[in-house]
């Protein structure tokens, strides 16, 4: 018979294993030399956000995250329910950080280990928002990968009402691209052909 401390042991190891295999989904969207893949316009497919009560008691609010579908060649809208808090948009960029639910089936776009260490929305719209260097540092490449992560961050940070333009700055500084690909030195604004088509 385990005591239940040995128990508590076992199930922590076997939180960890099971946990760590998710890094397997880091290696999103495509590689060098893959054919582009075909755009189409789809409908838009961010929902008026909610007001919804939690189980806990506390205010929660609807958001809609992007990430990439199982092919890794376009972005899927995935509703999620988070706390209410004044800073919603921080919020939803750390719950697009986290990833995936992992019933979704569908890849993260955020590099692993990447950290949100700064975000404000100027009075004309425009969200800077300011990553650590694992944003480009552990990117897996790729123009369409390097799309994705783009898009996911400003079609996420444009389902506000406030946000018009999104900003991506590296610790602190502009720089050119991602992944060398998707020019992201000036502001960029909502892409809807990105999205798949539900």
């Amino acid at each position: 018979m385990l005591r239940p401390r040995k128990l508590t042991v076992i199930f922590l190891l076997l939180a960890v294993v099971l946990t760590s295999g998710c890094g397997l989904a880091q290696r999103f969207g495509a590689k060098s030399g893959q054919p582009e893949a075909q755009v189409q316009v789809p409908e838009a497919n961010a929902r008026p956000l909610e007001k919804v009560e939690a189980q806990g008691g506390g205010e929660t609010r609807k958001v809609v995250l992007y990430f990439a579908d199982p092919t890794g060649q376009r972005l899927v809208a995935q509703e999620r329910e988070i706390p209410k808090v004044e800073g919603i948009a921080r919020a939803t960029i750390q719950e697009l950080i986290k990833g995936p639910g992992l019933e979704s089936n569908l890849l993260p776009t955020i590099p692993a280990g990447t950290v949100l260490k700064d975000i404000n929305i100027r009075p004309d719209g425009l969200a800077r928002v300011d990553f650590s260097r694992e944003l480009v540092e552990n990117h897996s490449g790729g123009s369409i990968g390097e799309n994705l992560t783009v898009y996911s961050i400003v079609n996420t940070l444009t389902q506000f009402p406030s946000v018009k333009k999104v900003e991506i700055l590296v610790e602190g500084k502009k720089v050119k691209t991602l992944a060398g690909h998707v020019d992201v030195s000036d502001p960029i604004t909502r892409n809807e052909n990105i999205i798949a088509k539900q």
